[in-house]
């Protein structure tokens, strides 16, 4: 076997020796057992098996390219680089001897004249470098997730001591509520008698009232309607008010009186009466008074000459602010005499109207339920009545209880959120962590939502609310969810994934938008940090040969 067709490689054990392990270029140690120059080759699918002598021959003899692991004869073909010092790897066979170093061992440039250094011992020693500031922060990261935890089983009993606390006080609190309610609507049935009795009366009075007022116009409109004074009311009398003209044709006829009479030729005041209820919401007293007609003036021509709106100069501020200050002085005068002329006993018709139809103040025995708590011991308390000192204390103890429960739900669905395995991610809760950048403010509050705000002002959009862990099957609690935010422009509603990495801080790192309306968070935390390894076991306990 030819240099070409074979690599010696020494392997140094920690007991100090060294051992020599043949293999064909470009052959990982692992796979060495299939490579045996004492042996025909069967390339490694099975696909055929040619004589040793043509592996690494630079032509290309199996489909899978197992018989070329060090020359580019294959374009399927891997090359191994062994990178003694650094992480071995492999390569494509198209870019041995190419020119370029891919291999830190220089081993896949072996005849291209390419000059190559190895680096493989400098990029390990900053590998490792690498990992041991990483195996500190895991570390520390773990240490305080330990803490995060140990905070959250106090927190979480204590919520636990409170909501049972809150559950038992409630339950008093019920009963205080329907104890008061009973009080409340026993101190309220006198009350609510007694403003009823009045009530009543007052619906009473009025309705005596409307009676006399309008027995007294019909009295009125009939000795209007006799002219002639001889006791009765005759069709021709009826007749001159045009105003009861039933058809409203303009014409009140005699035959439209007599129906207005039944059929009578006359009546008298006693069948007046119901001739009144027919015709009293159109009859018009000829004792009112008729409003004058106003008559309009023509406005006087201007002796001016017109201008062009265009020419009109405009006034100035100043003169603005002068004739406001005037007009506002006129119209204080105007006020001021008002006043001065105002006789504080006159009152417009309407105002008579409506102070008549008014419900009178209450009686004496009324006011003494309403204005006045009795006691037992016969003491007048003032300035609260047994029904309302009663209904506020209702309206209290139920606005207390509102509150408890409002405390109990929200313990409740604190309670019910999945935190992690260990609850480690309960000190998230209620907390939001901002990101500014150049353009926007972006803003996550864990278990709740995620949005973004403009730097230099404007509305705060919606990048989504709390839906779920998203993490993977072995550990859902490496991504969250966050969902239905608002929606694109034709397009759907945004969404935002944030992915949890270890760190010694809480905070936001970063954030883009991988796809149209959808998010992506980076979101570094203590919660997610686990038991670091040994930063030694990390990489090979040995260089490969």
């Amino acid at each position: 076997m030819t240099g070409t067709h074979l690599l010696f490689i020494s392997l140094a054990l920690s007991l100090g020796a060294a051992v020599e392990v043949q293999r064909p270029r470009g052959v990982p140690i692992t796979k060495r057992q299939f490579y045996d120059e004492n042996l025909p080759f069967t390339c490694l699918d099975g696909s055929r098996t040619i004589p040793f002598d043509r592996v690494n021959d630079d032509y290309c003899d199996c489909k899978d390219g197992s018989d070329e692991p060090g020359t580019s004869a294959c374009p399927n073909g891997n090359f191994h680089c062994t990178n003694a010092g650094f992480r071995p790897t492999f390569i494509p066979s198209s870019r041995i001897n190419d020119g370029i170093c891919d291999c830190c061992d220089t081993t896949d440039e072996y005849n291209s004249g390419a000059k190559c250094e190895n680096t493989c011992k400098e990029l390990g020693r900053k590998e490792r470098e690498v990992l041991q500031r990483m195996a500190e922060i895991t570390k520390e990261g773990f240490l305080l997730k330990q803490q995060l935890i140990e905070e959250a089983k106090a927190g979480q009993q204590e919520r636990q001591r409170k909501l049972t606390e809150m559950q038992n006080s409630r339950k008093e609190m019920e009963e205080k509520v329907e104890a008061l309610r009973t009080v409340k609507e026993t101190a309220e049935v006198p009350e609510k008698e007694a403003k009823e009795r009045h009530l009543k009366a007052w619906e009473e009075q009025k309705a005596t009232s409307r009676a006399e007022k309008d027995k007294a116009k019909m009295t009125e409109a009939f000795f209007e309607l006799d002219d002639d004074a001889d006791g009765f009311v005759s069709l021709a009398e009826l007749q001159t008010h045009a105003e009861l003209d039933s058809d409203a044709d303009g014409s009140f006829s005699e035959t439209e009186a007599q129906a207005l009479f039944g059929g009578a030729e006359q009546v008298d005041t006693a069948a007046f009466e119901r001739v009144w209820s027919n015709i009293k919401d159109k009859y018009v007293s000829e004792s009112q008074p008729v409003e004058p007609t106003p008559v309009t003036t023509p406005p006087e021509e201007s002796k001016e000459p017109l201008t062009d709106n265009d020419s009109e100069p405009y006034p100035d501020d100043e003169d603005i602010l002068e004739e406001e200050e005037e007009e506002e002085d006129d119209e204080d005068d105007f006020a001021e005499e008002d006043l001065d002329k105002a006789t504080p006993t006159t009152r417009s018709p309407e105002k008579k109207e409506e102070d008549e139809e008014a419900m009178p103040p209450y009686d004496s025995e009324t006011h003494a339920l309403i204005d006045v708590m009795p006691s037992e011991v016969a003491v007048t308390v003032l300035s609260s009545t047994a029904a309302q000192k009663a209904r506020d204390d209702f309206e209290e103890s139920e606005r207390a209880l509102r509150e408890v429960e409002d405390q109990i739900k929200n313990i409740e669905k604190e309670i019910s959120f999945d935190f992690g395995p260990s609850a480690e991610y309960t000190y998230l809760y209620s907390q939001c962590y901002e990101l500014p950048t150049s353009e926007y403010i972006y803003r996550l509050c864990p278990f709740n939502r995620v949005s973004q705000k403009p730097k230099y002002g404007g509305s705060e959009t919606n990048l989504g609310t709390w839906g779920a862990w998203a993490g993977p099957e072995e550990n859902k609690y490496l991504l969250m969810k966050y969902e239905h935010g608002t929606g694109c422009w034709q397009g759907p509603n945004r969404s935002t994934t944030v992915k949890l990495t270890c760190g010694k801080e809480t905070a936001v790192t970063s954030t883009s938008e991988p796809s149209r309306c959808e998010y992506l968070m980076e979101f570094t935390t203590p919660a997610v940090c686990q038991d670091p390894p040994n930063v030694d076991s990390s990489l090979p306990g040995h260089d490969e040969f």
